[in-house]
């Protein structure tokens, strides 16, 4: 088939769940190229991205733009009869079809109180314009495949799927100072990852904040939102949890390993990458029945309903009362988290792509 080329645009984006998927795909293409099973490929970025740390793989500089200007009109013009892979939902519609493009979730077509207008409109229009023109769409889930073939009108069964790794999070060492800056102690508070969208529920979780602190046990909620895209949904109040702002992945990794289990309320989400790194980190997780989730986690979670809070304080205050189903939901996360890696969710993209374009 023809080469292959990157876009490397998340190089100069801030680290989401999109951009880890696509900086952990790119690293596990790279590792790959060293024995031949990926190919040498061209990941191009606009100037002034940060280094990607690749070997094997060539990052290029392109183009004198930024931002969606770069990708739009920059990125398809330094092709050279490449197919262009575009990991994080957005791609140049004058690439046309000879791309694919991985569009994680349909959030801005079923969820849009969770984004600015602004947002929403342009990735509507965008997506449904690269699909008509042709392009290769790819998603992380099942459950993505189906809302997005909804959302666009095509057939789910035109869409391939690649579920994502989580073994980054155990590449880097644990950073225990973060207990200690937030008052925390091994076993006595449940974590929650995510940021106040809509969508993310949290303000679902002062019942299960309620329970918690009747056991003498805390909140602690990590995580941020870009006031650019999100809305605000609704919050933990502030004394019923601690807030803890953005973590590196080393505070995260402490956090997983440290807490008594990680409460994942969210009501839609594409994949769910909290409850694989918290399962992999031997964290016991509790999660709302809901989006991709299910798919991710199987029977090594504990389930609730997102649209009824006393489930959520129920589903807590079990865990809280029994060791065995603690020491059971570790065991059998671990075990669920090893079959999701990053050399596999690179594997399957480059096969996917080279199906349609062989």
């Amino acid at each position: 088939m023809t080469g292959i080329a990157l876009n490397g645009r998340f190089l100069t984006q801030g680290m989401t769940g999109v951009q880890r998927f696509a900086t952990e795909i790119v690293a596990a293409a790279d590792a790959l190229a060293a024995t031949g099973e990926w190919p040498a490929v061209r990941v191009l970025h606009p100037a002034g991205a940060r280094d990607a740390g690749l070997r094997h793989l060539r990052a290029e500089a392109v183009g004198s733009r930024g931002g969606q200007a770069w990708e739009q009109l920059d990125l398809p013009r330094a092709l050279k009869g490449e197919v262009l892979v575009n990991l994080g939902n957005t791609a140049p519609l004058m690439a046309g079809g000879r791309q694919a493009v991985v569009i994680h979730d349909a959030g801005a077509f079923d969820t849009p109180e969770s984004y600015s207008f602004a947002f929403r409109t342009w990735y509507r229009l965008l997506q449904t314009r690269l699909a008509r023109r042709g392009a290769q769409i790819l998603t992380v889930s099942e459950f993505s495949r189906g809302r997005i073939a909804a959302a666009l009108g095509i057939e789910a069964a035109s869409i391939g799927v690649l579920p994502e790794g989580g073994e980054h999070i155990l590449r880097v060492p644990a950073d225990g100072a973060v207990l200690a800056k937030h008052g925390l102690a091994t076993g006595r508070f449940a974590l929650v990852v995510g940021n106040p969208a809509a969508h993310k529920n949290l303000a679902a979780l002062t019942a299960a904040a309620a329970t918690l602190g009747a056991h003498g046990l805390t909140l602690a909620v990590a995580g941020a939102a870009d006031p650019t895209v999100f809305r605000t949904g609704g919050g933990v109040a502030a004394e019923a949890a601690r807030v803890l702002g953005r973590v590196s992945d080393a505070e995260l990794r402490t956090l997983y390993e440290n807490a008594l289990c990680l409460i994942f309320p969210s009501r839609y989400e594409g994949f769910g990458l909290p409850p694989l790194e918290a399962m992999i980190c031997g964290c016991p997780v509790i999660a709302a029945r809901a989006g991709a989730v299910p798919e991710v986690c199987a029977d090594a979670a504990l389930w609730f309903d997102a649209a009824q809070p006393a489930s959520l304080q129920d589903a807590v205050g079990r865990l809280v009362a029994d060791e065995g189903l603690q020491a059971h939901l570790r065991a059998a996360g671990i075990a669920r988290g090893a079959g999701f890696t990053w050399d596999a969710a690179a594997r399957r993209l480059l096969a996917l792509v080279q199906e349609r374009f062989r």
